[in-house]
C-alpha cells in the first residue's frame, strides 16, 4: 500500500462512529479516500470521527440510519450520493451478545439477525446497484472467526448471523463479478467486550499462536489492503486472528 492509493474514491463505512468502524474509516482516509461515516445511535462519536478524518486531509460527512429498515438504508445512500457516490462500502456495523442457546428469545434472535445480516444485506443491495451502474466498486464485509472458522458456545445467534453474512459475501463475489469485488475480513481476538474478565481474556489468548490480542488497526489495514490491492482478488475471507483459526 502506498500513500494516496485510494485518492479519488468515496468510502461508506457503517458503524463508523466507534471501535472497529472508526479505525477503518480513519485508515481509509489515510489512503486518500473521502469517507461517509454512518451511525445509528452514536451521533456524537460519528461527528468526532468526521473531525479526525478531516484532520487527515480528506472530506467526511456523518449520516444516521437504522440499517434494518430498507427505507432508511435507501435514504442513507441517497444522502451519500449527494456527498459523493460511494465506490467502496465497508459493512462494519455489528452486534455481539453472549447468551445460552435456550435463553435466546425471538426478540433477541431477530435483533441479532437485523443488525448482523439483514442490515448488511440491504446495504449491499443499494451499493451493488450503484457500483454496477458505474462499472466498478469494492464491497467489504466485517465478519468474525466465530461463525466463519469456529463455533462458539453461548453465541448461537451471533455465530449464525455472521455465518450467513460470510455466505452472502461469497455469493455476491460470484454474482457481482466482474464489475464489483466482494471480500470479507474476519477478526479474531480484537477489542474484547468491556465485560470480559481477565480470566476470560487469558483463556482466549492462550489459544492464539501469536500470544496476544490484535488491534483495530490490524483489521483496518487489512480492509485498506483489500480496497486498494490486486484487482483479481475477490470472494476471499481474510482471518485477522493471530493464527487462531489455523490452530483449530
Amino acid at each position: 500500500m502506498g500513500p494516496g492509493e485510494l485518492s479519488g474514491r468515496t468510502a461508506l463505512v457503517t458503524g463508523a462512529g466507534v471501535r472497529l468502524g472508526r479505525a477503518i474509516a480513519l485508515e481509509l482516509a489515510r489512503g486518500g479516500s473521502d469517507v461517509v461515516v454512518h451511525y445509528h445511535s452514536s451521533r456524537q462519536a460519528a461527528l468526532e470521527t468526521v473531525e479526525e478524518v478531516e484532520r487527515l486531509g480528506t472530506r467526511a460527512v456523518a449520516i444516521g440510519a437504522d440499517l434494518s429498515r430498507s427505507e432508511e438504508v435507501s435514504a442513507l445512500f441517497a444522502a451519500a450520493d449527494r456527498f459523493g457516490t460511494p465506490d467502496l462500502v465497508v459493512l462494519s456495523a455489528g452486534l455481539l451478545e453472549r447468551l445460552p442457546f435456550d435463553e435466546i428469545d425471538e426478540g433477541r434472535l431477530r435483533r441479532m439477525l437485523d443488525v448482523n445480516f439483514v442490515g448488511p444485506f440491504l446495504c449491499a443491495r443499494e451499493a451493488a446497484r450503484r457500483m454496477r451502474k458505474v462499472g466498478q466498486g469494492d464491497l467489504i464485509t466485517i465478519l468474525d472467526v466465530g461463525g466463519t472458522g469456529q463455533a462458539w458456545k453461548n453465541h448461537a445467534h451471533y455465530c449464525s448471523a455472521k455465518a450467513a453474512l460470510a455466505m452472502l459475501t461469497r455469493v455476491l463475489a460470484v454474482e457481482l463479478a466482474p464489475q464489483v469485488r466482494v471480500n470479507g475480513v474476519a477478526p479474531g481476538a480484537v477489542l474484547f467486550p468491556s465485560a470480559a474478565s481477565p480470566a476470560a481474556r487469558d483463556r482466549v489468548l492462550a489459544r492464539v499462536p501469536m500470544g496476544r490480542e490484535g488491534s483495530p488497526d490490524d483489521v483496518a489495514r487489512t480492509v485498506r489492503f483489500l480496497a486498494g490491492g490486486p484487482r483479481y482478488l475477490t470472494g476471499q475471507i481474510v482471518a485477522v486472528d493471530g493464527g487462531r483459526s489455523a490452530a483449530g
